[in-house]
Formats: C-alpha cells, structure tokens, sequence
C-alpha cells in the first residue's frame, strides 16, 4: 500500500459552469489520481488544495522558530510552527507526491511557494554543516517520486525551446525537490491556453495521454 499526496496550487475552481474557466492543471491532477486508483484500490490519497486554503506566509517569528532547537521553542514557537509539522508530516508519510501547477508569470503560483517556505527546514528536511564546506545543505529525507503537472498559457518552455530561459517553474520545483526527499521526478503539461486553439487541445490531450501512460509505468 503507497500513499499519494496530492497538492493543487491552482486558484481557479474546476466545477465552473464556463469550461474555459476551470483549471486545467486540476484536471490533470485528478486524472493521474483517478487512474492511479483504477489500478490500486488499497493506495491512500492525502488531498490538499492551496488555492482554496493558501499557506501561511512565514515571517520574522516563524524563522525565529524554525531555527531554535526543538527542546528550546517557546509554545508560541511550537504554534508558530504547527502549520509547517502538519505539511511535513504529510510529506514524509507519502511514498510519491502529485503536485499540479499553472504557470503564474513564468513560475509558480504564490501559494505554493508558501507550500514550500513552510515546508522546507533545517534539521527537518534538510541539515546545514559548513565542514561541508561550500555545499553545507544536504537532504534528510529519500526515497520518493514527485510527479509535476503542469500548465502554461505560451508555448515553448521545455528544453531547447524559444521560451525555455523564461521557465521558472519546473525547474524550481524541481530543484526544491531534492529537499521533499525525491528521487524520482517527472513533469507533464500543456502549453497554448491562451491561443485557445488546437494547439492547444492537442497539448492538454497528449497530456492526459502522457499521464494515463506514467501511471502505467509507475504502479
């Protein structure tokens, strides 16, 4: 039996009576979840949307917090950081992680950078040794799949492509991954939204394609 997180980060709905309005980036989401429960009825989903309940942005307290050790914190501090225990909790139960993502001005919307402020800490996710010497952060956590579905409105981000340097999106996730305790990433998307043309059906179909496939491949 594996558990799934589940992570929406889009701030639209998907029960919209308009069509276009609803997140095709949820969709996808629930593609992969649906497909991946035909083929594994036992699996546990842990389901969390960030556009609907948004992280707390951290601030000068929570860093005070974070970086006093565990058996000094203050119950204000262990307050101030109960929200970010509950996202690492869910993260360090979960065996592969779905995260699914607009592009937001060429990177990733605002609540899941939260998300990720909140959830990425020292002696928690990752230690901080300069003996190490110019590279003093390592990892904590391992041994997990982060599957990244994505959005975009232009066309062109992926590598080699006329928009590839304006993409901070997959590559940021990417990079912050490592510190979620992933081994094993995968990114599938679609490109085009704004064109609203077949360009862009073909994306978000091949798309889901891609997904039912990687579902395949990984359960």
């Amino acid at each position: 039996m594996k558990t799934i997180l589940h992570i929406d980060s889009s701030v639209r709905h998907t029960d919209n009576s308009t069509q276009s309005y609803n997140s095709i980036s949820k969709s996808f989401g629930r593609c992969f979840i649906d497909t991946w429960l035909n083929k594994n009825h036992q699996d546990e989903v842990v389901y969390r949307d960030l556009g609907l309940n948004p992280p707390t942005f951290i601030c000068q307290g929570w860093i005070a917090a974070a970086f006093t050790p565990e058996h000094k914190r203050s119950k204000s501090q262990k307050l101030a950081l109960a929200e970010s225990d509950t996202y690492f909790d869910e993260v360090a139960n979960a065996d592969v992680i779905v995260i699914t993502a607009p592009m937001y001005n060429y990177g990733m919307p605002a609540v899941l950078k939260a998300w990720f402020d909140q959830m990425l800490r020292v002696n928690k996710t990752f230690t901080f040794d300069l003996a190490r010497g110019d590279f003093p952060i390592e990892p904590i956590l391992s041994g997990k799949t982060l599957v990244l579905l994505t959005s975009s409105g232009e066309f062109g981000f992926g590598a080699g492509g006329v928009r590839e340097q304006m993409n901070h999106l997959g590559p940021h996730i990417k990079e912050l991954a490592k510190y979620l305790g992933v081994d094993k990433f995968y990114e599938i998307g679609s490109e085009y939204q704004e064109f609203a043309d077949d360009r862009h059906a073909l994306s978000a179909e091949k798309a889901k394609q891609d997904i039912v496939a990687l579902v395949n491949q990984l359960g």
